[in-house]
């Protein structure tokens, strides 16, 4: 009987999952002179559907995932039919190395060192405003952190 509770409760978790997270609390970042309007990804359920089943996003706006603790983040686009780029950000809001990540796929993009943060943006939106790994993102969720 447990077993058919524990399958039951994870066939209601996954489709409860098929649609995308629109409504999450929001914060605006700041890279060199452009804004970035982003979601938080804070819980474990909010980061493990992350941008999941979005179709489009605005330019400028983003995912940020924040874990409780600096660790190697790798991330993968299963369920996700939007091109983009994950910034694997520092405590301090220093972006560690970018990855940019085919829809649709199961390939890991990991960061190269303990992070905290990452942002998820349109495929070449950091690169058509020249941010890469050693520029700096600010905003309320890195102060304190440095």
């Amino acid at each position: 009987m447990t077993c058919a509770v524990l399958l039951t409760a994870s066939a209601v978790s996954a489709a409860a999952q098929d649609a995308p997270q629109m409504n999450l609390q929001r914060s605006t970042l700041s890279a060199g002179m452009h804004q970035i309007d982003a979601q938080l990804a804070m819980t474990p359920a909010q980061r493990q559907t992350g941008l999941m089943f979005r179709k489009d996003m605005p330019q400028g706006e983003g995912m940020l995932f924040i874990f409780e603790e600096p660790a190697k983040q790798c991330f993968w686009m299963k369920n996700t039919p939007l091109p983009l780029t994950a910034a694997f950000v520092a405590d301090d809001g220093t972006i560690v190395n970018l990855a940019d990540m085919k829809p649709q796929t199961t390939d890991s993009h990991c960061s190269d060192k303990p992070v905290r943060y990452v942002l998820e943006m349109n495929v070449g939106w950091f690169a058509k405003k020249g941010i890469k790994a050693g520029s700096r993102l600010r905003g309320a969720v890195f102060e304190g952190r440095k």
